[in-house]
């Protein structure tokens, strides 16, 4: 079951949840240093970690669960948010260069058809970063975050999810050692207990962070296609997730 908008959005809100979003990104940054050009879809509640690539990707956007809701997002000019059941998106297909999952893959109840549809919309060479918590992490056995909810996965359960829905997992990265609690001491030195865990005690980061690539075939049984619904609003997502980098105010 999906986190609720509101909860999702106080917990970015607060001092923990910037920590987490700083850590994460760091870690988004390194996998994908440069998508100049490229088409970028945020798939759950990912909107805390897009906004470094507004003034770089050619398109950015965030599809949010039907099931979880939706709010506006960003708040200085037009919307880029739509809001969408998870395994019907309203895209073409292979239409988007990367897809960042977060606050999804652990939440959805069709996760066998939210992964079919992001294999049908990603380009050949596409890429999707999946972030979910770590079974062995923290963070995973704290309620008081999004990332105490839904199913924690093992890296060998997340390679096999993607590998049985036409992906094939990358590198293995984890973020987030630092402890899942509001002290002065973590919110002060986040970035040093952060690099410490990493180097120390890695299988133990709150969450998992792999990138995955498209397989260019797929078996027969999936006939990715899009419904006549979909292709209705293909245009108005085109018209909501352009922009210029001349529109962006920083």
């Amino acid at each position: 079951m999906y986190n609720d908008i509101v909860d999702l959005k106080n917990f970015y809100d607060s001092n923990l949840g910037h920590i987490a979003r700083r850590l994460i990104r760091r870690k988004i940054r390194a996998i994908w240093p440069n998508i100049n050009g490229m088409s970028l879809m945020g798939l759950g509640y990912t909107v805390p970690y897009l906004r470094p690539f507004l003034g770089e990707a050619e398109r950015v956007f965030s599809v949010m669960p039907a099931q979880q809701g939706a709010t506006p997002w960003p708040d200085d000019y037009s919307n880029l948010t739509i809001l969408s059941d998870d395994a019907e998106l309203p895209l073409q297909d292979s239409s988007i260069d990367r897809i960042l999952m977060v606050h999804s893959v652990e939440c959805s109840e069709q996760l066998r058809a939210m992964l079919h549809e992001s294999w049908r919309v990603l380009k050949g060479n596409g890429r999707l970063l999946v972030i979910v918590p770590n079974r062995r992490g923290l963070w995973s056995r704290v309620e008081r975050t999004p990332f105490g909810h839904g199913q924690p996965y093992s890296v060998s359960q997340l390679s096999r999810v993607l590998r049985n829905n036409m992906f094939i997992a990358g590198h293995v990265n984890r973020a987030l050692f630092v402890p899942p609690y509001r002290w002065r001491v973590i919110l002060r030195s986040g970035y040093s207990l952060e690099d410490l865990g990493a180097r120390w005690l890695n299988h133990l980061g709150g969450v998992l962070v792999i990138e995955a690539i498209k397989q260019i075939y797929a078996p027969s049984r999936f006939k990715p296609s899009i419904s006549r619904e979909r292709r209705q609003v293909l245009n108005t997502v085109t018209r909501v997730s352009t922009f210029q980098k001349s529109d962006i105010i920083e």
